[in-house]
């Protein structure tokens, strides 16, 4: 092989690739391009999500809100349960004195 053939054979070669790249560029243009149409409907849905987001938002921040009321309730039941539970205990005790204190008194 001489040297005009060397060069000829590469310059095919060359040419041969660049035609397959351009090819492939085309091709992956092709397949990846997006419609003006679907552009639009991709801002529709961005926006959708985005206010879909601040309700969730909203949500959690409005339940946890009313969790922090419902515990505060649920720690004041607790507590007025607790202090009518002392004050039954005490008016049990109170009572049972006064049975046996008459008791006493009526076999005395």
């Amino acid at each position: 092989m001489n040297r005009t053939e060397f060069i000829i054979a590469t310059a095919i070669i060359l040419f041969v690739a660049f035609c397959l790249g351009w090819f492939a560029n085309w091709l992956v243009h092709r397949f990846i391009r997006v419609n003006q149409s679907d552009v639009g409907e991709l801002e529709k849905m961005a926006q959708e999500l985005h206010e879909a987001e601040e309700t969730r938002d909203q949500a959690i921040t409005y339940l946890q809100q009313r969790e922090a009321e419902l515990t505060n309730q649920l720690s004041q039941t607790e507590a007025e349960l607790a202090a009518t539970m002392d004050g039954l205990r005490e008016a049990r005790h109170e009572t049972e004195e006064l049975r046996s204190y008459l008791e006493r008194s009526s076999a005395g």
